[in-house]
C-alpha cells in the first residue's frame, strides 16, 4: 500500500513538472469546456506572424519580391510581370541581366 502511494506521488510530481516546463518559454492557458480542463499553449511569435500575413493577404507582394530578389543578388530589381500565381522580377547580376520568378505564396519561394 505504501509503495502505491509513493508511486502515485512520484507520478503526480512528474506530471506537474511537464506543465511547468513549457510555461517558461511560452504562454499557457487553461480552458474549461465540455471536454474538461485543457491546457492551451500559445506561441506569440507564430501568432504575430499570422496577424502580419493576414493583413497583407498572405501572398508575395511586388515589394516583397523585389526585396527577395535583392537578397538573391539582383541589383536594381524591377517587377516586370505579376499574375495571380507568380511575380517575375528582372535585374542585373555580375554576368548581365537576369530574371527570377517567385510564387505568390508566403515567403516568396523561387519557382
Amino acid at each position: 500500500m505504501a509503495s502505491k502511494i509513493g508511486l502515485m506521488a512520484a507520478l503526480s510530481i512528474a506530471a506537474s513538472s511537464v506543465f511547468v516546463m513549457p510555461a517558461a518559454a511560452q504562454d499557457v492557458e487553461l480552458r474549461i469546456g465540455p471536454d474538461g480542463v485543457r491546457p492551451v499553449i500559445r506561441d506569440r511569435d507564430r501568432d504575430r506572424d499570422r496577424d502580419r500575413y493576414s493583413e497583407r493577404g498572405r501572398g508575395c507582394s511586388p515589394g516583397e519580391a523585389r526585396a527577395a530578389a535583392r537578397n538573391e543578388g539582383l541589383r536594381r530589381p524591377e517587377v516586370v510581370r505579376e499574375t495571380s500565381r507568380s511575380v517575375t522580377v528582372e535585374g542585373m547580376t555580375r554576368r548581365g541581366p537576369d530574371r527570377i520568378t517567385f510564387a505568390k505564396r508566403r515567403g516568396c519561394p523561387i519557382i
